[in-house]
């Protein structure tokens, strides 16, 4: 046996949660590889709604969804996640929501996720979370700004109330630089 990524990690998680029919989030979309994966375990029936502050992410992952005939399930907006309130419909429970923060890969590293929206996109999540529902969060670290922002999540995640919240840390701790980790949130 060998232990996950972080990334394989979130996939084992993502497919204990989700199952066809359910709404989810995919707050980054980036590439679109999350974003294809939700929709194939959401189903027809299903709704991802997707989000990027950067069209060259959304016609990317636009174009995944179309080579995997996925488009009538996934709603994708060229916006910030913090906006997800003001999109999803306010009477739809969430099942899962995934996050990778940080920059786009191979795109402008000088584009990268900010605390102030990633956590008003987390608590927004979190007010509309199903019970039993996970946030997902891929912090990449890295980066210029990368340490603020993961000092930032962790510093709200800490201080949920562990009677209406589970907060999981997993990654490896003995690599090199800053490696990926991820946090999960579950709803009681």
């Amino acid at each position: 046996m060998q232990l996950s990524s972080a990334l394989a990690f979130s996939h084992t998680l993502i497919n204990q949660v989700v199952d066809p029919g359910d709404h989810v989030v995919d707050a980054t979309v980036g590439n679109g590889h999350d974003t294809v994966y939700l929709a194939q375990l959401v189903g027809p029936h299903g709704r991802v709604y997707g989000f990027d502050i950067q069209q060259s992410a959304i016609d990317t992952t636009t174009a995944a969804l179309k080579a995997e005939r996925l488009t009538n399930q996934v709603t994708l907006t060229h916006a910030g996640h913090e906006t997800l309130a003001a999109v999803i419909p306010a009477e739809e429970p969430i099942k899962c929501a995934i996050f990778n923060l940080g920059y786009l890969p191979g795109g402008d590293k000088n584009i990268i996720t900010k605390p102030a929206t990633t956590l008003t996109a987390i608590e927004s999540l979190e007010a509309r979370l199903a019970p039993n529902g996970v946030i997902i969060l891929l912090v990449y670290s890295g980066h210029p700004g990368g340490q603020t922002e993961a000092q930032a999540v962790l510093d709200h995640v800490e201080h949920l109330d562990q009677h209406a919240y589970q907060v999981l840390q997993y990654g490896f701790i003995n690599q090199v630089h800053f490696p990926p980790y991820l946090i999960a949130i579950q709803k009681r």
